[in-house]
């Protein structure tokens, strides 16, 4: 459904996106993932025909973004971060109006009912929208969105300003929108993340650092053993000397307990053996689990090491 290629934008001597390419594929809902100034909201506007890019190409259901940005727009449902809505006008006029706009003929009142339901906007049709929570104002920006009925959405940080509540109310709205259509939403929260999409792509600095399913980006862990054993460096060798660990570093101590963190390689089941190492030498086992990285572990770890590879 969409397809990127080596897409780069500059403005003047910053460069906003280098080389990014990716594919979604049909029924998909993707998070573009990073910190502020990574290059999201610029993928997300020349997905949308609203901006060129410099260089590299993208496709939207098969039409060129630069080509044939007409015929991409009429294949996709856009929300910027700040919705354009006109806070004077009713909710029910506001949503006729950009059913005229699209054009939708005889077909506009069936499509804004179809809008209101899935949106859950019915209780608000007579009310001036400048009257609304910032939660029911995004609400009725994204009727609007839908309102042709696209196979595919593409949503810049959606949540953005939502009190608890209404970041739940939307979020829900967003899994139930990707049970028939492809979604590609912006964030910097983590949580957005996990709690809606599929398949996560970090991106910083203009560059894709990790794109995968939640599940896969998160399958690198570490083994947690708590042991007491009276010296913690001869532990830690012995630890390191157990096949398929990588590394070994003292993450705490309690008192005659020591906790050791042990990288692996892969997702190497080394459980068994740590205990038999620990066990044969007579030492005190407390603790041994298997501790999966967090998407937030993940991100922090991307980001050092970008961090580190500009000031190499």
């Amino acid at each position: 459904m969409i397809e990127i290629r080596d897409l780069a934008k500059k403005y003047g001597k910053i460069q906003a996106l280098r080389g990014v390419s990716m594919t979604i594929r049909k029924g998909e809902i993707v998070g573009l993932l990073g910190p502020n100034g990574a290059g999201k909201t610029t993928t997300m506007k020349i997905l949308a025909g609203y901006l060129l890019p410099t260089s590299g190409a993208a496709r939207v259901a098969g039409h060129d973004v630069v080509e044939e940005p007409l015929k991409v727009q009429e294949k996709i449902g856009y929300l910027p971060e700040n919705a354009p809505i006109y806070l004077d006008m009713l909710v029910y006029e506001y949503l006729r109006f950009m059913a005229d706009m699209r054009g939708l003929g005889v077909e506009r009142d069936r499509r804004i009912g179809r809008a209101v339901e899935e949106c859950g906007i019915g209780g608000v049709l007579g009310r001036h929208i400048g009257h609304l929570s910032k939660g029911y104002r995004q609400r009725v920006g994204l009727a609007a969105t839908i309102l042709h009925e696209p196979g595919i959405l593409i949503l810049d940080e959606p949540t953005t300003g939502l009190d608890p509540n209404q970041i739940v109310e939307v979020r829900d709205l967003i899994r139930r929108m990707g049970q028939t259509k492809t979604v590609i939403l912006s964030t910097h929260i983590l949580p957005e993340v996990e709690a809606t999409c599929d398949r996560a792509v970090i991106l910083i600095d203009g560059q894709i650092r990790a794109d995968g399913k939640l599940d896969e980006l998160t399958r690198s862990c570490t083994e947690v053993v708590s042991v007491a054993c009276g010296d913690a460096d001869a532990a830690r060798q012995v630890l390191v000397d157990v096949a398929g660990v990588t590394a070994v570093e003292v993450s705490g101590a309690d008192g005659d307990y020591t906790t050791f963190r042990l990288e692996l390689v892969g997702d190497a089941d080394v459980g068994s053996a740590v205990f038999e190492a620990v066990s044969s030498r007579g030492w005190k086992l407390r603790e041994l689990r298997r501790d999966h990285k967090t998407l937030e572990q993940v991100f922090r770890e991307l980001t050092e090491t970008t961090a580190m590879e500009m000031t190499a």
